[in-house]
């Protein structure tokens, strides 16, 4: 049995703590879609440190997305390398 979708409010910052890792690729992919559909252009996703797991998930998501222009680290008062900034197109 299918669950509904849970519907979250898309901001230009977007936390991963609360998405089950499994999750984490599809959840990504459906937020840089909506976010730019809504005119963001610089969006912060934190991911967390811990072993990096999470980082290089989001970091090949946004490395094969079209109209993502560039990412990095975030700076060390957002999150450091906790987090990737990102601006799209």
């Amino acid at each position: 049995m299918e669950s509904e979708p849970i519907r979250i409010p898309i901001t230009d910052v977007f936390d991963l703590h609360t998405v089950p890792p499994r999750d984490v690729k599809d959840v990504v992919e459906e937020y840089l879609i909506e976010a730019r559909r809504l005119g963001f252009k610089a969006l912060r996703i934190v991911h967390g440190r811990g072993i990096g797991v999470q980082r290089e998930i989001v970091r090949s998501v946004l490395a094969r997305t079209d109209f993502v222009a560039d990412f990095r680290d975030a700076p060390g008062e957002a999150g450091g390398w906790g987090a990737t900034i990102v601006t799209l197109r």
